[in-house]
Protein backbone atom coordinates (compact mmCIF):
# COMPACT_ATOMS: atom_id res chain seq x y z
CA UNK A 1 0.00 0.00 0.00
CA UNK A 2 2.84 2.38 0.84
CA UNK A 3 4.38 1.85 -2.59
CA UNK A 4 1.04 2.45 -4.30
CA UNK A 5 0.58 5.71 -2.43
CA UNK A 6 4.05 6.85 -3.51
CA UNK A 7 3.27 6.12 -7.15
CA UNK A 8 0.10 8.16 -6.96
CA UNK A 9 1.86 11.30 -5.81
CA UNK A 10 2.03 14.18 -8.28
CA UNK A 11 5.56 15.11 -9.37
CA UNK A 12 7.03 18.22 -7.81
CA UNK A 13 10.33 20.01 -8.36
CA UNK A 14 12.82 19.46 -5.56
CA UNK A 15 15.66 21.46 -7.14
CA UNK A 16 16.46 22.72 -10.66
CA UNK A 17 17.77 19.34 -11.85
CA UNK A 18 15.63 16.71 -10.10
CA UNK A 19 11.93 16.02 -9.65
CA UNK A 20 10.16 13.66 -7.25
CA UNK A 21 8.02 11.22 -9.22
CA UNK A 22 7.27 7.54 -9.68
CA UNK A 23 10.23 5.48 -10.84
CA UNK A 24 10.40 2.52 -13.16
CA UNK A 25 10.53 -0.95 -11.56
CA UNK A 26 13.97 -2.40 -10.88
CA UNK A 27 15.13 -4.64 -13.75
CA UNK A 28 16.11 -7.44 -11.38
CA UNK A 29 17.39 -10.07 -13.88
CA UNK A 30 19.61 -7.51 -15.64
CA UNK A 31 20.74 -6.02 -12.34
CA UNK A 32 21.71 -9.45 -11.02
CA UNK A 33 23.57 -10.20 -14.24
CA UNK A 34 25.46 -6.91 -14.03
CA UNK A 35 26.48 -7.47 -10.41
CA UNK A 36 27.61 -11.02 -11.20
CA UNK A 37 29.74 -9.89 -14.16
CA UNK A 38 31.20 -7.06 -12.07
CA UNK A 39 32.26 -9.49 -9.34
CA UNK A 40 33.73 -12.00 -11.79
CA UNK A 41 35.70 -9.26 -13.56
CA UNK A 42 36.98 -7.94 -10.23
CA UNK A 43 38.46 -11.32 -9.32
CA UNK A 44 39.90 -11.69 -12.85
CA UNK A 45 41.60 -8.29 -12.60
CA UNK A 46 43.06 -8.98 -9.15
CA UNK A 47 44.26 -12.43 -10.24
CA UNK A 48 45.83 -11.04 -13.42
CA UNK A 49 47.21 -7.67 -12.39
CA UNK A 50 47.04 -7.35 -8.61
CA UNK A 51 45.06 -5.55 -5.94
CA UNK A 52 45.88 -2.01 -7.12
CA UNK A 53 44.21 -2.69 -10.45
CA UNK A 54 41.26 -4.14 -8.57
CA UNK A 55 40.94 -0.94 -6.53
CA UNK A 56 41.02 1.14 -9.72
CA UNK A 57 38.30 -1.05 -11.20
CA UNK A 58 36.14 -0.46 -8.12
CA UNK A 59 36.76 3.28 -8.49
CA UNK A 60 35.62 2.92 -12.12
CA UNK A 61 32.40 1.29 -10.93
CA UNK A 62 31.83 4.23 -8.58
CA UNK A 63 32.51 6.70 -11.40
CA UNK A 64 30.01 4.93 -13.65
CA UNK A 65 27.32 4.90 -10.98
CA UNK A 66 27.84 8.61 -10.27
CA UNK A 67 27.83 9.66 -13.92
CA UNK A 68 24.66 7.67 -14.66
CA UNK A 69 22.71 8.74 -11.59
CA UNK A 70 23.31 12.44 -12.30
CA UNK A 71 23.47 12.12 -16.11
CA UNK A 72 26.53 14.29 -15.52
CA UNK A 73 27.37 15.82 -18.86
CA UNK A 74 30.30 17.66 -20.37
CA UNK A 75 28.84 17.59 -23.88
CA UNK A 76 25.37 18.74 -22.82
CA UNK A 77 26.79 21.43 -20.50
CA UNK A 78 28.76 22.98 -23.36
CA UNK A 79 25.84 22.66 -25.81
CA UNK A 80 23.29 24.23 -23.50
CA UNK A 81 25.59 27.14 -22.74
CA UNK A 82 26.44 27.84 -26.38
CA UNK A 83 22.91 27.39 -27.73
CA UNK A 84 20.55 28.99 -25.18
CA UNK A 85 22.76 30.30 -22.40
CA UNK A 86 21.91 27.65 -19.81
CA UNK A 87 24.75 27.68 -17.27
CA UNK A 88 23.73 24.91 -14.84
CA UNK A 89 26.08 22.29 -16.27
CA UNK A 90 29.12 24.57 -16.37
CA UNK A 91 28.39 25.80 -12.85
CA UNK A 92 28.57 22.18 -11.71
CA UNK A 93 31.89 21.89 -13.55
CA UNK A 94 33.28 24.86 -11.61
CA UNK A 95 32.27 23.28 -8.30
CA UNK A 96 33.81 19.98 -9.39
CA UNK A 97 37.05 21.65 -10.51
CA UNK A 98 37.30 23.69 -7.30
CA UNK A 99 37.10 20.52 -5.20
CA UNK A 100 39.47 18.52 -7.42
CA UNK A 101 41.99 21.37 -7.56
CA UNK A 102 42.00 21.52 -3.77
CA UNK A 103 42.58 17.79 -3.43
CA UNK A 104 45.15 17.69 -6.25
CA UNK A 105 47.09 20.54 -4.63
CA UNK A 106 47.39 18.53 -1.41
CA UNK A 107 48.31 15.28 -3.16
CA UNK A 108 50.77 16.77 -5.65
CA UNK A 109 52.21 19.23 -3.12
CA UNK A 110 52.90 16.59 -0.47
CA UNK A 111 53.53 13.59 -2.71
CA UNK A 112 50.77 11.67 -0.95
CA UNK A 113 50.11 8.19 -2.34
CA UNK A 114 48.21 5.10 -1.24
CA UNK A 115 50.57 2.82 -3.15
CA UNK A 116 53.97 4.48 -2.85
CA UNK A 117 53.90 5.76 -6.45
CA UNK A 118 55.07 9.36 -6.80
CA UNK A 119 51.98 11.25 -8.01
CA UNK A 120 52.16 13.54 -11.03
CA UNK A 121 49.47 15.55 -12.76
CA UNK A 122 48.58 15.87 -16.41
CA UNK A 123 50.73 18.78 -17.63
CA UNK A 124 51.16 18.93 -21.41
CA UNK A 125 52.47 21.48 -23.94
CA UNK A 126 50.14 23.93 -25.64
CA UNK A 127 50.46 24.10 -29.39
CA UNK A 128 48.87 23.34 -32.71
CA UNK A 129 48.03 19.78 -31.73
CA UNK A 130 46.16 20.76 -28.55
CA UNK A 131 44.27 23.60 -30.26
CA UNK A 132 43.24 21.51 -33.26
CA UNK A 133 42.59 18.37 -31.22
CA UNK A 134 40.33 20.04 -28.67
CA UNK A 135 38.47 21.87 -31.45
CA UNK A 136 37.84 18.60 -33.29
CA UNK A 137 36.83 16.92 -30.05
CA UNK A 138 34.36 19.73 -29.35
CA UNK A 139 32.68 19.13 -32.70
CA UNK A 140 32.82 15.36 -32.31
CA UNK A 141 31.24 15.18 -28.89
CA UNK A 142 28.26 17.23 -30.08
CA UNK A 143 27.73 14.98 -33.09
CA UNK A 144 28.27 11.80 -31.11
CA UNK A 145 25.95 13.08 -28.34
CA UNK A 146 28.51 12.26 -25.71
CA UNK A 147 32.10 12.91 -24.69
CA UNK A 148 34.58 10.23 -23.62
CA UNK A 149 33.05 9.68 -20.19
CA UNK A 150 29.57 10.24 -21.61
CA UNK A 151 30.20 7.54 -24.20
CA UNK A 152 31.11 5.02 -21.51
CA UNK A 153 28.28 5.67 -19.09
CA UNK A 154 25.66 6.02 -21.83
CA UNK A 155 26.90 2.78 -23.37
CA UNK A 156 26.44 1.07 -20.02
CA UNK A 157 23.11 2.81 -19.62
CA UNK A 158 21.70 1.31 -22.81
CA UNK A 159 22.18 4.05 -25.43
CA UNK A 160 22.42 1.93 -28.60
CA UNK A 161 23.99 4.67 -30.72
CA UNK A 162 26.99 4.66 -28.40
CA UNK A 163 27.99 1.26 -29.78
CA UNK A 164 28.65 3.00 -33.09
CA UNK A 165 30.44 5.89 -31.40
CA UNK A 166 32.50 3.41 -29.38
CA UNK A 167 33.84 1.65 -32.48
CA UNK A 168 34.58 4.83 -34.43
CA UNK A 169 36.10 6.47 -31.35
CA UNK A 170 38.54 3.57 -31.14
CA UNK A 171 39.33 3.87 -34.87
CA UNK A 172 39.89 7.63 -34.59
CA UNK A 173 42.05 7.24 -31.50
CA UNK A 174 44.19 4.57 -33.17
CA UNK A 175 44.64 6.74 -36.26
CA UNK A 176 45.53 9.66 -34.03
CA UNK A 177 48.15 7.54 -32.28
CA UNK A 178 49.66 6.64 -35.66
CA UNK A 179 49.81 10.32 -36.71
CA UNK A 180 50.86 11.70 -33.31
CA UNK A 181 54.62 11.96 -34.06
CA UNK A 182 53.78 14.33 -36.92
CA UNK A 183 51.62 16.55 -34.71
CA UNK A 184 54.24 16.59 -31.97
CA UNK A 185 56.54 18.19 -34.52
CA UNK A 186 54.22 21.17 -35.02
CA UNK A 187 54.85 24.45 -33.14
CA UNK A 188 54.12 24.35 -29.42
CA UNK A 189 55.11 25.88 -26.11
CA UNK A 190 56.79 24.01 -23.32
CA UNK A 191 54.48 22.35 -20.77
CA UNK A 192 53.27 25.05 -18.40
CA UNK A 193 52.16 24.40 -14.82
CA UNK A 194 50.68 27.27 -12.85
CA UNK A 195 52.18 25.69 -9.74
CA UNK A 196 55.64 24.70 -10.94
CA UNK A 197 56.39 27.01 -13.89
CA UNK A 198 55.59 30.26 -12.08
CA UNK A 199 57.14 29.80 -8.65
CA UNK A 200 53.73 30.09 -7.02
CA UNK A 201 53.88 26.56 -5.70
CA UNK A 202 50.78 24.44 -5.25
CA UNK A 203 49.30 26.64 -2.54
CA UNK A 204 49.67 29.81 -4.58
CA UNK A 205 48.38 28.13 -7.73
CA UNK A 206 45.43 26.78 -5.72
CA UNK A 207 44.50 30.31 -4.63
CA UNK A 208 44.71 31.60 -8.22
CA UNK A 209 42.59 28.79 -9.65
CA UNK A 210 39.96 29.08 -6.94
CA UNK A 211 39.71 32.78 -7.78
CA UNK A 212 39.27 31.87 -11.46
CA UNK A 213 36.55 29.35 -10.69
CA UNK A 214 34.79 31.89 -8.49
CA UNK A 215 34.99 34.56 -11.18
CA UNK A 216 33.66 32.19 -13.85
CA UNK A 217 30.83 31.03 -11.58
CA UNK A 218 29.83 34.63 -10.81
CA UNK A 219 30.05 35.56 -14.50
CA UNK A 220 27.81 32.60 -15.37
CA UNK A 221 25.22 33.75 -12.83
CA UNK A 222 25.17 37.25 -14.32
CA UNK A 223 25.05 35.85 -17.85
CA UNK A 224 22.06 33.67 -16.99
CA UNK A 225 20.23 36.65 -15.49
CA UNK A 226 20.55 38.50 -18.80
CA UNK A 227 19.78 35.55 -21.05
CA UNK A 228 16.99 34.07 -18.90
CA UNK A 229 17.59 30.61 -20.41
CA UNK A 230 15.29 27.59 -20.11
CA UNK A 231 16.20 25.28 -17.26
CA UNK A 232 17.49 21.74 -17.60
CA UNK A 233 14.91 18.99 -17.78
CA UNK A 234 14.47 17.62 -14.25
CA UNK A 235 15.46 13.98 -13.75
CA UNK A 236 13.19 11.53 -11.96
CA UNK A 237 14.20 10.76 -8.41
CA UNK A 238 12.69 9.60 -5.15
CA UNK A 239 13.05 10.49 -1.51
CA UNK A 240 14.91 9.00 1.44
CA UNK A 241 17.64 6.39 1.26
CA UNK A 242 16.19 4.96 -1.98
CA UNK A 243 17.48 8.05 -3.78
CA UNK A 244 21.04 6.80 -3.38
CA UNK A 245 20.37 3.57 -5.25
CA UNK A 246 17.42 4.39 -7.50
CA UNK A 247 16.93 8.12 -7.89
CA UNK A 248 18.78 10.86 -9.72
CA UNK A 249 21.50 12.84 -8.00
CA UNK A 250 21.89 16.65 -8.17
CA UNK A 251 24.60 17.87 -10.51
CA UNK A 252 26.54 19.68 -7.82
CA UNK A 253 26.63 16.63 -5.55
CA UNK A 254 27.77 14.45 -8.44
CA UNK A 255 30.48 16.96 -9.35
CA UNK A 256 31.89 16.82 -5.83
CA UNK A 257 31.83 13.00 -5.84
CA UNK A 258 33.60 12.90 -9.23
CA UNK A 259 36.27 15.27 -7.93
CA UNK A 260 36.89 13.09 -4.87
CA UNK A 261 37.05 9.91 -6.97
CA UNK A 262 39.48 11.55 -9.42
CA UNK A 263 41.73 12.52 -6.51
CA UNK A 264 41.64 8.96 -5.16
CA UNK A 265 42.61 7.65 -8.61
CA UNK A 266 45.59 10.05 -8.55
CA UNK A 267 46.64 8.82 -5.11
CA UNK A 268 46.28 5.16 -6.13
CA UNK A 269 47.92 4.97 -9.54
CA UNK A 270 50.01 8.16 -9.51
CA UNK A 271 48.17 9.91 -12.37
CA UNK A 272 44.65 11.36 -12.62
CA UNK A 273 41.62 9.72 -14.18
CA UNK A 274 41.88 9.25 -17.93
CA UNK A 275 39.79 7.56 -20.58
CA UNK A 276 41.00 7.74 -24.16
CA UNK A 277 44.46 6.17 -24.03
CA UNK A 278 42.66 2.85 -23.56
CA UNK A 279 40.86 3.32 -26.88
CA UNK A 280 44.19 3.69 -28.68
CA UNK A 281 45.50 0.61 -26.87
CA UNK A 282 42.46 -1.47 -27.79
CA UNK A 283 42.76 -0.36 -31.41
CA UNK A 284 46.48 -1.11 -31.39
CA UNK A 285 45.94 -4.58 -29.98
CA UNK A 286 43.29 -5.26 -32.63
CA UNK A 287 45.64 -4.25 -35.44
CA UNK A 288 48.49 -6.21 -33.88
CA UNK A 289 46.30 -9.31 -33.83
CA UNK A 290 45.66 -8.71 -37.53
CA UNK A 291 49.41 -8.69 -38.24
CA UNK A 292 50.13 -4.94 -38.25
CA UNK A 293 53.47 -3.91 -36.71
CA UNK A 294 51.95 -1.46 -34.25
CA UNK A 295 54.95 -1.70 -31.90
CA UNK A 296 56.99 0.33 -34.40
CA UNK A 297 54.70 3.35 -34.07
CA UNK A 298 56.15 6.25 -32.15
CA UNK A 299 53.13 6.37 -29.86
CA UNK A 300 53.73 2.83 -28.60
CA UNK A 301 57.54 3.01 -28.60
CA UNK A 302 58.92 1.62 -25.35
CA UNK A 303 55.47 0.65 -24.08
CA UNK A 304 54.82 -2.85 -22.76
CA UNK A 305 51.04 -2.40 -22.89
CA UNK A 306 50.69 -4.15 -26.27
CA UNK A 307 52.30 -7.32 -24.94
CA UNK A 308 50.41 -7.36 -21.62
CA UNK A 309 46.86 -8.27 -20.76
CA UNK A 310 44.40 -5.43 -21.18
CA UNK A 311 43.50 -6.02 -17.53
CA UNK A 312 46.97 -4.75 -16.63
CA UNK A 313 46.19 -1.36 -18.16
CA UNK A 314 44.84 0.94 -15.46
CA UNK A 315 42.84 3.14 -17.83
CA UNK A 316 41.19 0.10 -19.40
CA UNK A 317 40.03 -1.29 -16.05
CA UNK A 318 38.69 2.15 -15.09
CA UNK A 319 36.72 2.19 -18.36
CA UNK A 320 35.37 -1.33 -17.80
CA UNK A 321 34.28 -0.24 -14.33
CA UNK A 322 32.49 2.85 -15.66
CA UNK A 323 30.52 0.84 -18.23
CA UNK A 324 29.49 -1.82 -15.72
CA UNK A 325 28.79 0.73 -12.98
CA UNK A 326 26.48 2.63 -15.30
CA UNK A 327 24.77 -0.62 -16.34
CA UNK A 328 24.14 -1.55 -12.71
CA UNK A 329 22.82 1.95 -11.96
CA UNK A 330 20.55 1.96 -15.03
CA UNK A 331 19.03 -1.44 -14.27
CA UNK A 332 18.53 -0.38 -10.66
CA UNK A 333 16.60 2.65 -11.94
CA UNK A 334 14.78 0.53 -14.51
CA UNK A 335 15.97 2.71 -17.38
CA UNK A 336 18.08 0.26 -19.39
CA UNK A 337 16.04 0.22 -22.61
CA UNK A 338 18.11 0.09 -25.83
CA UNK A 339 16.36 1.63 -28.83
CA UNK A 340 16.70 1.42 -32.59
CA UNK A 341 19.21 3.90 -33.98
CA UNK A 342 17.92 6.36 -36.58
CA UNK A 343 20.05 6.74 -39.76
CA UNK A 344 20.86 10.38 -39.02
CA UNK A 345 21.96 9.59 -35.49
CA UNK A 346 24.07 6.69 -36.79
CA UNK A 347 25.81 8.98 -39.29
CA UNK A 348 26.48 11.60 -36.64
CA UNK A 349 27.79 8.92 -34.28
CA UNK A 350 30.27 7.71 -36.89
CA UNK A 351 31.63 11.19 -37.62
CA UNK A 352 31.53 12.22 -33.98
CA UNK A 353 33.39 9.14 -32.78
CA UNK A 354 36.13 9.57 -35.38
CA UNK A 355 36.62 13.25 -34.52
CA UNK A 356 36.66 12.60 -30.78
CA UNK A 357 39.11 9.73 -31.03
CA UNK A 358 41.50 11.59 -33.31
CA UNK A 359 41.14 14.88 -31.45
CA UNK A 360 41.80 13.29 -28.07
CA UNK A 361 45.16 11.94 -29.20
CA UNK A 362 46.23 15.31 -30.59
CA UNK A 363 45.08 17.20 -27.48
CA UNK A 364 46.74 14.85 -24.95
CA UNK A 365 43.37 13.79 -23.65
CA UNK A 366 39.64 14.36 -23.69
CA UNK A 367 37.14 16.10 -21.44
CA UNK A 368 38.48 13.93 -18.60
CA UNK A 369 42.23 13.71 -19.10
CA UNK A 370 42.81 17.15 -20.66
CA UNK A 371 39.97 19.30 -19.30
CA UNK A 372 39.14 17.80 -15.89
CA UNK A 373 42.56 16.30 -15.16
CA UNK A 374 44.56 19.06 -16.86
CA UNK A 375 42.95 21.98 -15.05
CA UNK A 376 43.00 20.08 -11.75
CA UNK A 377 46.73 19.54 -12.32
CA UNK A 378 47.24 23.31 -12.84
CA UNK A 379 48.17 22.81 -16.50
CA UNK A 380 47.63 25.61 -19.02
CA UNK A 381 46.68 23.07 -21.67
CA UNK A 382 43.55 22.18 -19.68
CA UNK A 383 42.25 25.74 -19.94
CA UNK A 384 43.15 25.92 -23.63
CA UNK A 385 41.31 22.63 -24.19
CA UNK A 386 38.20 24.09 -22.55
CA UNK A 387 38.22 27.19 -24.75
CA UNK A 388 38.71 25.44 -28.08
CA UNK A 389 36.33 22.59 -27.25
CA UNK A 390 33.75 25.29 -26.55
CA UNK A 391 34.49 26.88 -29.93
CA UNK A 392 34.14 23.46 -31.55
CA UNK A 393 30.79 23.10 -29.82
CA UNK A 394 29.66 26.39 -31.34
CA UNK A 395 30.58 25.16 -34.82
CA UNK A 396 28.85 21.82 -34.19
CA UNK A 397 25.55 23.59 -33.52
CA UNK A 398 25.43 24.40 -37.23
CA UNK A 399 26.37 20.85 -38.24
CA UNK A 400 24.00 18.89 -36.01
CA UNK A 401 20.83 19.73 -38.00
CA UNK A 402 22.45 18.21 -41.10
CA UNK A 403 22.15 14.84 -39.35
CA UNK A 404 18.66 15.51 -38.06
CA UNK A 405 19.87 16.38 -34.56
CA UNK A 406 18.09 19.21 -32.79
CA UNK A 407 19.62 21.94 -30.67
CA UNK A 408 18.04 23.44 -27.53
CA UNK A 409 15.88 26.51 -28.25
CA UNK A 410 14.91 29.46 -26.13
CA UNK A 411 11.26 28.50 -26.63
CA UNK A 412 11.78 25.06 -25.10
CA UNK A 413 10.22 24.48 -21.73
CA UNK A 414 13.35 22.52 -20.82
CA UNK A 415 16.63 22.00 -22.66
Amino acid sequence: MKQQIEYQQKPFIKNPTTVIQALNPVQKPLLSFGVLIAIILLFAIINTAGMTQGVLYILGLALGVTLLHARFGFTSAFRRLMSVGNVQGLQAHMIMLAVSTTLFAVILGTGFSFTGVDPSGYVSPVGVSVILGSFLFGIGMQLGNGCASGLLYNLGGGATSMLITFVTFMIGSTLGAYHLPFWLGTPSLEPFSLAESTGLGFFGAWIVQLALFGFIYFALVQYAKRKNPPMMKPLATTSGWKKIFRGSWPLFAAGIILAILNAIVLAVRGTPWGVTSAFALWGGKTLQAAGVDVQSWGYFAGSEALSQSVLADSTSVLNFGIILGAFIAATSQGTFKPKKVKPGVAGASIVGGLLMGYGARLAFGCNIGAYFGGISSFSLHGWVWMIFAMIGTGVALFIRPLFGLSNPKKTDTFC
